[in-house]
C-alpha cells in the first residue's frame, strides 16, 4: 500500500505539521464542541526536515500506539486532549461528512480538545544518549545539569530520570535545549513544576511497562497544553496533548541487546538518521536538498515501527 503523505478532507485545515494534518471538525455537539481532528499521515522527518517519501501505515501505527499509551499511563497523573480515537466513536454527523474520505481518516485520526500548547518540549531522559551524550562529552552536563564523571554512552543516568526541556521551535527551525530553570522563568515556578512532575511520572509508568515487554525507554518527549484554549497567559488546566511514546517521539531499545558504552539499536527513526549521516545527507537536508529514502530503508523502518507496536501493545499491527 502506498504511504499517505497528504490528506484532503472537506474540513478547514488548521495546521500541517511534520506528521499530522490538523482540521477544524466544525462539530458543535456536547463534548465535541470545537474539537480538532488530528490526522497522522505517513510522512517522516529527520533533522527537522520532512523527507520526500513516507513509511506505509506509519500514521496508523503512531495513532494506535498513542491511543494505547494515553489509556495506559495518563489516568491518575494528568487529563489528556483525547475525545475519540475510533471511527465508530466519532459523532455521526462527522462520519457522514467524511464518508467519501474514510480511507484517509479511519485508524489514523483522533478528535481532541483544543488547547493552548505550551512552547516547551518536555523531554525526559533515563539514559544518556543522543544530544545529551554529545553535550556530556564536552561539558559533563546534560541541558546544563551537572552529571557525575565517568559515564559512558547509553548508560542509565544516576538518580534519573532527568527532565531536560527544550524550546518548541517553529517548523523548519531547530529546538533549543534549555536548563529546567529556564522553564520556571517562562511559565512560572508552579506550572513548571507541575509540567516536569507530570512528564517524569508519565515516563516512569511507561518505562516500567516497556521494560516488562523487553524494551528500554531511553528517552521521550511529551507536549502539554492549557484549557480553555482561549484563555490568557499560562492559566488554565494542564493537559497532555499531541502524540505520546511513539517511535517518532521516543528512543526504544531492546533490553536483551542492551550494552552500555556504545550506541544502541533502536525501534525508531534513528535508523533513518544513521543512514542519512552515512550518506552525508544530514547536512544536505538541512540546507534544503530534498531527500528520498531508498526502498530498503523504507521497508526496514516500517519493520521497526511494527515491532515496536507489537512489543508495546502485545498485539501485532494489522
Amino acid at each position: 500500500m502506498a504511504p499517505l503523505t497528504d490528506t484532503h478532507l472537506p474540513l478547514p485545515m488548521v495546521a500541517r505539521g511534520k506528521v499530522r494534518d490538523v482540521y477544524d471538525s466544525q462539530l458543535t455537539e456536547g463534548e465535541f464542541n470545537g474539537a480538532l481532528l488530528f490526522v497522522a499521515t505517513d510522512r517522516i522527518s529527520a533533522f527537522d526536515v520532512i523527507l520526500q517519501n513516507g513509511i506505509p501505515d506509519k500514521g496508523r501505527i503512531l495513532t494506535g500506539m498513542s491511543t494505547f499509551w494515553f489509556d495506559k499511563i495518563a489516568p491518575g497523573i494528568i487529563p489528556t486532549h483525547v475525545l475519540a480515537s475510533r471511527w465508530d466513536d466519532f459523532p455521526e454527523s462527522l462520519r457522514t461528512r467524511l464518508a467519501d474520505v474514510r480511507d484517509q481518516v479511519e485508524g489514523r485520526s483522533m478528535l481532541v480538545r483544543r488547547a493552548r500548547v505550551i512552547p516547551v518540549e518536555a523531554i525526559v531522559r533515563g539514559y544518556i544518549t543522543g544530544s545529551g551524550w554529545a553535550e556530556y562529552k564536552k561539558t559533563g552536563t546534560v541541558h546544563g545539569i551537572k552529571l557525575p564523571e565517568g559515564l559512558v554512552e547509553s548508560q542509565e543516568i544516576p538518580n534519573g530520570p532527568l527532565f531536560t526541556p527544550s524550546t518548541k521551535a517553529e517548523q523548519g527551525a531547530h529546538d533549543e535545549n534549555i536548563h529546567p530553570d529556564k522553564v520556571n522563568e517562562m511559565l512560572g515556578a508552579g506550572l513548571a513544576k507541575k509540567l516536569s512532575d507530570s512528564a517524569c511520572a508519565l515516563y516512569a509508568k511507561a518505562a516500567e511497562h516497556a521494560r516488562e515487554n523487553g524494551i528500554i525507554l531511553a528517552d521521550t518527549k511529551f507536549e502539554f497544553g492549557l484549557v480553555p484554549a482561549d484563555g490568557e497567559g499560562y492559566s488554565g488546566e494542564l493537559i497532555l496533548v499531541d502524540e505520546v511514546l511513539t517511535p517518532d517521539s521516543s528512543r526504544f531499545w531492546s533490553a536483551a541487546d542492551y550494552k552500555p558504552g556504545k550506541s544502541q539499536g533502536s525501534f525508531d527513526k534513528q535508523y533513518i538518521r544513521d543512514w542519512m549521516k552515512r550518506e552525508g545527507l544530514d547536512t544536505a537536508a538541512k540546507s534544503g536538498t530534498p531527500v528520498t529514502l531508498p526502498e530498503d530503508i523504507v521497508e526496514k523502518t516500517g519493520e521497526k515501527y511494527r515491532e515496536a507496536f507489537q512489543r508495546i501493545t502485545g498485539h501485532p499491527f494489522a
